[in-house]
Order: C-alpha cells, then sequence, then structure tokens
C-alpha cells in the first residue's frame, strides 16, 4: 500500500497556498499526500517585531518539533525563514523554483511622501527598516506584524503613507494593488521568493518524493544566498540582504549582497560573479569582502548600543558560544557544570556473558561503558535507553537499540509490558533516582544495578538578579539548592528533571524536546510571551 505523505505547514493562508502547490506538484509525480496545519510561534506572537522575538526559526520551529515527534513527514518552508543550519536529524529535500523575489511598496494617496521629511512606512523586517532608513534617513519606519491580508488591513486602518511586503506573498495570494511600487534597490532577503521542503534523513520515501520537486538553479542561487548570510552570522538580529542569479548568456552567477547598521546610518555593498560550476567560494569570498571592509565592527556598534539585559538567565551546565547566541540581545546569560562526572572502572565480570537487556538512561552512562570497554568486549543482545541523543550515541559506538523512550517513567512502562526475561541490567550513576528501579522491580522486574559512573555535585551561589536557571537532570537540582533558593522560573530538560523540580519550585516549565536548543528556545518563548 502506497504511505500518504503527512506535509507539515504553518496554518496561514500564504503558507497553505505553498503546502498545496507542493501535494499539487505530488500529485502529479503519483504520491498521496495529506496537509497538517501547525501553529507556529510567529504566528502566535504579533505585537513585537521579528528581531526582537529572538527566536531563530520563529515560523520553522514548531514544524521541526512535529516532524522530529513523527507527527509530519515533510514541512513546507518559505526559504527566508528557516535557519541557515537546520535541526540534528532534518534534511533539505528539495527547493521549488523560485518566484518574484523583489519586496514591493504598497502606498496610499499619492507618491508625494517620497519628497517629504516625515513620512511614516510600516514593516516587521530589521532588513527593510534599515534599507528604508539607509535610503529616506528622514522617514520613520514602524512595525508591521501579521500574515498579508492582516497587515493589508492595518494599512488601511492607519495614518501610515505605505507598507513593505514580499512581491512573492501577494502574488501568490491573488492580491493585485493598484498603489504599487517595485523597490529594485532594495537587496531581498537571501532565499526571498523560494519555497523550501524538509523531511527525516532517515525517510527515504519522503526523499524521493521531493527530490523530484528540485529546481536546480534556484537551489544553487538560494545555497549561495543562506551561506553568505551564515557566514556573517547574520539571522533576525542583523540587517543583511543576499541576491544570487544565473546569467543564461554568460554562464555567470552574480551575486550582490549588504550588511546594514539597524538604523540604516552604515552599510557595506558587494557584488561579484563567478562561472557556474566554479562558485563554490562565491559566498565566502563576498562574506570576506564585508568583514574586511568593517562589518564586524559595524555589526558591533549595534551591539555596544544595546541596554542592560532585561532577563538574566543561569544554566546548571556550560553552554557552548553558538548555543548561547541563540539567546537574543534582550537576555543575559551565565553558566557553570553544577554536576562534575567521574567515570567508575567496571568489573569485567558484569559483561563476561551476553546480557540480554540493558538498560541506560544518559550518555554519562554510555561514557562510562566505553571508558571501561571496547564496543566489541560488550555482549548486548537488548539495549534500552532514554532520549534521542542517548539512542544515538549509543548506536554510534555501541550496537542497535531495541527501544527509546523520551523519559524514565515511558521507558518503566515499556519494559514492564514487552520484557518477556524479567531481568535488566542498569548502568548508573551513584545519584540515580530511585522511580525507574522501583517501578520495574513493583512490576516483577529483576534490576541489577551497576553504578558506572559517579555524580558529584559543585554548585555555585547565583546572582539575585537571575530570574529563570535551566537544569538537566534531578542531580543539577539537588545540586543548585545547595545554595540557592527557589524564587526562580525552573526550565527542565525534560519531564524526569521536571517531576524532581516540583518539589521545590513553584514555577516549572518543561522543554519540547530533551536538548540545550530545546531548552533555550523555551525560555525565550517564555520571556517574550
Amino acid at each position: 500500500m502506497q504511505k500518504t505523505i503527512r506535509i507539515g505547514t504553518r496554518d496561514s493562508q500564504l503558507a497553505l497556498w505553498q503546502a498545496n502547490r507542493v501535494r499539487e506538484e505530488l500529485t502529479e509525480l503519483g504520491y498521496e499526500s495529506v496537509i497538517v496545519p501547525i501553529k507556529s510561534l510567529g504566528d502566535i506572537v504579533l505585537d513585537k517585531p521579528l528581531y526582537e522575538l529572538g527566536v531563530v526559526g520563529v515560523f520553522t520551529k514548531n514544524l521541526d518539533v512535529a516532524m522530529l515527534n513523527g507527527d509530519i513527514d515533510i514541512a513546507v518552508h518559505s526559504l527566508k525563514d528557516v535557519p541557515t543550519v537546520l535541526p540534528e536529524g532534518i534534511v533539505k529535500a528539495a527547493v521549488l523554483k523560485r518566484d518574484d523575489y523583489s519586496d514591493v511598496l504598497l502606498y496610499k494617496g499619492s507618491e508625494e511622501f517620497f519628497g517629504e521629511q516625515n513620512a511614516v512606512i510600516a514593516t516587521g523586517s530589521l532588513r527593510r527598516k534599515a534599507m528604508w532608513l539607509n535610503r529616506y534617513p528622514t522617514h520613520t519606519v514602524v512595525g508591521l506584524r501579521g500574515n498579508v491580508n492582516t497587515r493589508l488591513r492595518k494599512l488601511d486602518e492607519s495614518d501610515w503613507n505605505g507598507a513593505v511586503f514580499a512581491a512573492a506573498g501577494l502574488y501568490r495570494l491573488g492580491i493585485k494593488e493598484e498603489n504599487k511600487i517595485s523597490l529594485s534597490w532594495m537587496i531581498p532577503a537571501p532565499a526571498q521568493g523560494a519555497i523550501m521542503v524538509t523531511t527525516l534523513a532517515k525517510d527515504d520515501y519522503s526523499l524521493d518524493a521531493c527530490e523530484q520537486l528540485n529546481h536546480k538553479e534556484t537551489n544553487i542561487c538560494t545555497t549561495i544566498e543562506r551561506e553568505f548570510l551564515h557566514l556573517l552570522e547574520g539571522g533576525c538580529s542583523a540587517p543583511i540582504g543576499a541576491l544570487a542569479y544565473i546569467d543564461a548568456k554568460t554562464e555567470e552567477i552574480n551575486f550582490k549582497g549588504v550588511l546594514l547598521k539597524k538604523d540604516g546610518s552604515k552599510k557595506i555593498t558587494v557584488n561579484k560573479t563567478a562561472p557556474v560550476g566554479r562558485h563554490r567560494y562565491l559566498a565566502k569570498d563576498c562574506a570576506d569582502y564585508i568583514i574586511n571592509r568593517g562589518g564586524k565592527e559595524l555589526m558591533t556598534e549595534d551591539e555596544e548600543n544595546i541596554e542592560a539585559p532585561l532577563h538574566n538567565i543561569y544554566s546548571t551546565k556550560k553552554l557552548s558560544e553558538l548555543q548561547k547566541k541563540t539567546l537574543p540581545e534582550t537576555f543575559g546569560i551565565k553558566d557553570s557544570d553544577f554536576i562534575k562526572i567521574r567515570f567508575n572502572r567496571i568489573s569485567p565480570k558484569e559483561i563476561r556473558s551476553e546480557i540480554e537487556n540493558v538498560v541506560i538512561t544518559s550518555q554519562n552512562g554510555v561514557e562510562a561503558l566505553l571508558n571501561s570497554f571496547t564496543k566489541d568486549e560488550m555482549n548486548f543482545k537488548n539495549i534500552y535507553c532514554v532520549g534521542r541523543r542517548t539512542k544515538k550515541l549509543i548506536e554510534k559506538r555501541i550496537g542497535k537499540v531495541a527501544h527509546v523512550a523520551k523519559n524514565a517513567q515511558k521507558l518503566g512502562e515499556y519494559l514492564a509490558n514487552q520484557l518477556e526475561n524479567k531481568k535488566v541490567t542498569y548502568f548508573c550513576s551513584s545519584l540515580r533516582l530511585d522511580a525507574l528501579p522501583t517501578f520495574l522491580r513493583d512490576e516483577g522486574i529483576i534490576v541489577h544495578e551497576v553504578e558506572a559512573y559517579k555524580t558529584m555535585f559543585s554548585s555555585e551561589k547565583i546572582n539575585d538578579q537571575v530570574s529563570g536557571v535551566l537544569f538537566y537532570s534531578p542531580s543539577g537540582i539537588e545540586s543548585y539548592l545547595e545554595e540557592n533558593s527557589t524564587d526562580k522560573v525552573a526550565f527542565c530538560i525534560g519531564e524526569t528533571t521536571a517531576s524532581e523540580a516540583r518539589k521545590h519550585f513553584k514555577n516549572v516549565k518543561v522543554a519540547n524536546m530533551p536538548s540545550a536548543e530545546s531548552l533555550l528556545e523555551l525560555v525565550k518563548i517564555y520571556y517574550n510571551s
């Protein structure tokens, strides 16, 4: 029986148009599909500009979560909204042929306001705002959010002179306004006008289907634009424009890019060409050109004008600089490891014979085993674990996982129902929670515990100005409580950690997925909404 491809999309009119275009093209190829609408943060929070929300992938994250949870097979996005680095496990399946990439101004009354000093223009885009002010420095630019129809209504009800829209969005919705001017001088957002389809890297069926939708020229050009954006370390927090197109006569790729100061008072532009097929370093060359002419200093000027952080956050586990950069400018974050890990030497007799059922609930458990034994020495028949990342590490370093659960409780319930041989070997920490082994024993399962590593507390006293704390394990909470109060918001990586936090904190929030990235996004959503 042929698989029905579930197409995930935002539920705005424009997003649904794009999803239906993908569905129509799949139908023409003989594939069955169905539309699955999903609400995004960008559609929910409409009272702030996108760059103030500070969420990377504000229109795409909920679709990513739905895909990783198995609720959809593919997701359809406006490519300009997609972060330059996709979540682990998700890949680009296709880029459809690009529509009009330009920005247009819809205006009210006459065009006389172009020559006036006090005109008011609306946009929710930092790039459009900076480019407009660079050209018309005495004008005022106000924020404008919402779907296309909402923005059109707000423009109609306001006393603004005009508002800037993407031409592709108007075209796709069949909106034809008489008072419209194409802003040919405004370099578009990287990948503006293009539709992207993503899927799971392991979903061969969806990959095979969507690859047939891919438009080669659009894919080449938008990849260059997005690489330029990525190399400048830009996104919603920096005004960056980029456009690549192929000249059919010369078979050359023409590229132009721009980086501006947020108030439009400064800009750096670049124009370069490269033959098709020899364009590998085009994006890098253009990004280097911008950087070498003061690009980093220009972005630093904007950063130096940022006021003191509105929200102070503390992570009880060290974060990478890249992870910290996902937080917007309104956040201040400090971090340290509240838990120290020391691997034990596990006795060889523990693995001398084949172990039928092995339980591992953390990546530390995996590393502890590998610290004592090689992959070939571990003769495990069935491995059961908690968390996708633990599963990935096990399958990369030890062997196939029989079952992975979101948390210890879910794993216990699964084992109680599915195990024929009612015995497990649990490689755990010196500070492991009692919940899992107690539950299994109550269900008649013999639990042989092997202390694979020691978990040691390393608490620090945190500043009173901190309003939220990030927790990654119940033991991390125990360590925190040695020195600190519970008058904070506890942001927890999973339900097991949250269960412990609820014993001490009044306000506990749980991430959608057990990862530091998902936890940081939870922080942003909580404070911005």
